[in-house]
C-alpha cells in the first residue's frame, strides 16, 4: 500500500495495490499491521459507517469534542471531494485544511486522525462513502463547523448554488464560535 502525507499533521492518503486480471480486481482495504507501523497501538476501529448521497450533497464539517473520532474513509461508488480541518490546538497545522478526491476509480483512502472536522461533497451523480471510526458516534457530542466559514476558506470545487445541505449543516457554527466555546 502506498502511503502519502498531506499538508496536515498526521493525516494520510492510502492508495492500495490493485491486482487486476480478466476476472476483475482484488485489493486490500485495510491491514492492521500496516496501520500500526504508522500510528500507535492505541488506535482501534470500533465502528464502520456508510453514507449514500447524490450530486451536490455536502455533509459536514462534523466533529466530536469529548469523544473525537479518527476516520479512515473510502468511496466504493462515485466520487467525492473529501475535506479535513485540523482542530487540534497543539498541532502545527491547527486550523488548516486539506482535501483529497476519493473515488471508486482511484480507490484512495483518507486517514483523518481524532481532533479534525470532516466533510465531503459529492461530485458524481451518486456516491457511496464508507469509513471506519476510532470511537463511537455520540449525537450529544457532535458539533458542526459551517462549511463556508471565511476563516477556514475551503475551496469547494462546485458553485455554491449547486451545493445541497441538511438543516443541521446549514446551521453549523462559525470557527470563532467553536473556538470560544
Amino acid at each position: 500500500m502506498k502511503i502519502e502525507k498531506t499538508k496536515l499533521d498526521d493525516a494520510l492518503i492510502f492508495t492500495p495495490e490493485i491486482h487486476s486480471d480478466e476476472r476483475g480486481y482484488f485489493l486490500e482495504t485495510f491491514r492492521l499491521s500496516t496501520f500500526r507501523k504508522i500510528h500507535s497501538n492505541s488506535i482501534n476501529f470500533v465502528q464502520d459507517n456508510q453514507s449514500f448521497s447524490s450530486y451536490g450533497i455536502l455533509r459536514g464539517l462534523h466533529f466530536q469534542k469529548k469523544f473525537p473520532q479518527g476516520k479512515l474513509i473510502r468511496v466504493t461508488q462515485g466520487e467525492v471531494f473529501d475535506v479535513a480541518v485540523d482542530l487540534r490546538k497543539d498541532s502545527h497545522t491547527f486550523l488548516k485544511w486539506d482535501s483529497v478526491t476519493l473515488s471508486e476509480t482511484n480507490k484512495k483512502q483518507f486517514w483523518i486522525p481524532p481532533g479534525f472536522a470532516h466533510g465531503f461533497l459529492v461530485l458524481s451523480k451518486n456516491a457511496n462513502l464508507e469509513y471506519k471510526c476510532t470511537d463511537y458516534y455520540h449525537s450529544e457530542d457532535e458539533e458542526c463547523l459551517i462549511w463556508n466559514d471565511r476563516d477556514i476558506n475551503i475551496e469547494w470545487p462546485i458553485d455554491n448554488e449547486d451545493i445541497v445541505l441538511s438543516s443541521k449543516d446549514k446551521s453549523g457554527n462559525s470557527l470563532k464560535y467553536i473556538l470560544d466555546n
